[in-house]
């Protein structure tokens, strides 16, 4: 009987990050535009978008291509965006001080996000092209 899971055969290669001071919705905003790019296109993309969630994207992309590099020897140029998730965090709750002694709650949201690259030559359909990945979402079995 086969397996469900992952039919990678070594470690994936990937960065998290947790506890971002924005909201998923705005991560997602940014990440559904690079999702299936290689490293040097996300990068100038993200270089490009006008959205503040951008920069912490960005240090996360670099951070796994370094993992890449430092870890399992893969050159940088050599990397796709793989699977990618934004998955809300806690949310810091504040309070704003109101006329006549009253407060109002704040809700300042975080979210925690995952990149898990791949190397272009050992993806799983290396004739699929890039732009046919960036099509929609790929769901796995578990």
């Amino acid at each position: 009987m086969e397996s469900m899971g992952n039919n990678s055969p070594g470690p994936e290669i990937r960065a998290l990050a947790r506890n971002i001071r924005m909201s998923a919705y705005k991560a997602r905003r940014v990440i559904n535009q690079i999702r299936g790019c290689s490293y040097g296109q996300a990068l100038m993309i993200l270089e490009l978008m006008p959205y503040g969630a951008c920069y912490p994207i960005s240090q996360l992309i670099h951070s796994a291509a370094a993992n890449a590099n430092h870890n399992m020897g893969l050159n940088k140029a050599n990397l796709l965006v793989g699977r990618v998730e934004v998955n809300e965090g806690v949310v810091f709750k504040r309070i704003q001080p109101r006329a006549q002694g009253r407060g109002y709650p704040i809700q300042k949201p975080t979210c925690h996000i995952t990149i898990v690259s791949e190397e272009i030559s050992r993806s799983n359909d290396p004739i699929m092209s890039i732009e046919s990945r960036k099509k929609g979402y790929v769901w796995r079995r578990k």
